[in-house]
């Protein structure tokens, strides 16, 4: 190179950032994670970090404000109708809710993928069969099923968790299925039934993986969905039943002071808002990130 055609750094100017290289997360999404760090911790550490009981009554204690509104010492949130400490039941709720709409999210992203492969794959009878059970999930109110279900199966936990995971199953059911049609015309495909793959071995080496981004995004916008189905149901009292907790149940005993206490109502309120917002900024970053569609 000839020496009047070098050019140093300072002459060239700052180095810019590669077009190609990828940027990190928006600080709503940090924050987000963040947040849902933070619950899903004091979930799972409820029982240690509570500072009281949440059964325990004080009928003297009854109705009283947070402390850092004046009221007893000691409960920070306040106490319920029935002297309960505020702060320990919202922190067991929230460990019923998380728990519940992540277990219900597990379970209908299970059985909407395993019916989605298997609708793709088969064809023929079995995928009309699949896609018929699709249209009937889409077009009965799922409210109604899951009053139904749980009206014979009973209110335990157990039936709740089954009851929420088949809420939105049909749509992974649909993607999946429409992504295994879609790549099951591509090469590497072909070439796996050439070489003498069975049916199992294209879904779970091959296809499977071509579809988990797509299984990500649904799942995060799915969680919500679970979540808030669960607090209605525990509102109107068929979901969690007492002695347990959850933020709907709480809502759901605490509606009649919301003239009179509004602190009541406000703190799982404002819990269950807060966990929405925080899973849908992720999920919408989460498809931002995964799908190349969505990048740039």
């Amino acid at each position: 190179m000839r020496p009047w055609a070098r050019a140093t750094r300072s002459e060239a100017g700052p180095l810019t950032r590669a077009p190609g290289r990828r940027r990190g997360p928006p600080p709503l999404a940090v924050a987000s994670y963040a947040v849902l760090a933070c619950l899903f911790a004091a979930a799972l550490l409820a029982p240690v970090i509570a500072p009281y009981d949440m059964r325990e009554q004080d009928l003297l204690a009854r109705l009283q404000p947070p402390s850092w509104l004046g009221g007893a010492e000691g409960h920070w949130l306040g106490t319920d109708h029935l002297g309960r400490d505020v702060l320990s039941r919202l922190l067991h709720a929230l460990r019923t809710t998380l728990g519940v709409a992540t277990l219900g999210t597990l379970i209908g992203l299970a059985l909407g993928s395993a019916l989605g492969l298997a609708a793709g794959l088969a064809g023929g009878w079995v995928d009309e069969l699949i896609m018929f059970l699709v249209d009937v999930q889409v077009s009965v109110p799922f409210v109604l099923v899951a009053l139904t279900a749980i009206a014979l199966g009973g209110t335990s936990k157990a039936v709740l968790v089954l009851v929420v995971g088949l809420a939105g199953w049909e749509v992974y059911a649909r993607v999946v299925r429409g992504q295994v049609l879609a790549l099951g015309r591509l090469p590497f495909v072909e070439a796996a039934r050439a070489l003498g793959a069975t049916g199992g071995r294209i879904a779970l080496r091959h296809l499977l993986p071509s579809v988990s981004t797509s299984l990500v995004v649904l799942a995060t916008a799915n969680f919500t969905h679970v979540m808030l189905l669960e607090s209605a149901l525990s509102f109107l009292g068929i979901g969690v039943r007492p002695p347990d907790t959850s933020l709907g149940a709480m809502l759901g005993t605490t509606r009649d002071y919301l003239l009179t206490d509004w602190t009541l109502p406000a703190a799982p309120a404002a819990t269950l808002v807060l966990l929405s917002v925080a899973v849908s900024v992720l999920g919408d970053w989460a498809r931002d990130r995964l799908d190349p569609r969505q990048r740039g």
